[in-house]
């Protein structure tokens, strides 16, 4: 992405241990979600304990960065100054991804265009050097 999504002045996201994998990843433009490495479950958002069985042991799988709009929202109010108005919130299910859905903003594309089940595909917005947030666009053919 050549511009920023939200203005400057944003609080960065804080990652922690749990999360911090997947901020790396996010940094080399890599969607990843967590296995579960006894059952097998993804998840995401990263979290210490598998809600299928309860397992702590997990490992970190890539997936192609392939969605669709599970659901979304239009927001006309802003939330930071000089913010553009209006924008997409959209819960993107994603592909080969065990059924998991994320929430991110949707680029690229005029708001009234948006529909359930619109193909999407991940683009990074990079916020600093280690630092890049996926937003998803229409997919291109």
């Amino acid at each position: 992405m050549s511009e920023r999504y939200f203005p400057d002045g944003m609080p960065p996201p804080l990652a922690d241990p749990t999360t911090l994998p997947w901020w790396e990843a996010a940094a080399d433009h890599r969607l990843v979600v967590q296995r579960c490495a006894d059952c097998q479950a993804t998840r995401l958002p990263p979290a210490p304990v598998c809600a299928a069985c309860r397992s702590t042991e997990f490992d970190w799988t890539e997936v192609p960065g392939a969605g669709s709009v599970y659901t979304f929202t239009i927001v006309h109010r802003p939330i930071a100054a000089d913010q553009q108005l209006p924008f997409v919130i959209a819960v993107v299910a994603l592909e080969n991804s065990g059924g998991l859905r994320m929430i991110s903003n949707l680029v690229e594309v005029d708001p009234d265009d948006v529909e359930i089940g619109m193909a999407l595909e991940v683009v990074w917005e990079d916020m600093s050097e280690d630092l890049a947030i996926p937003r998803f666009r229409p997919q291109r053919a």
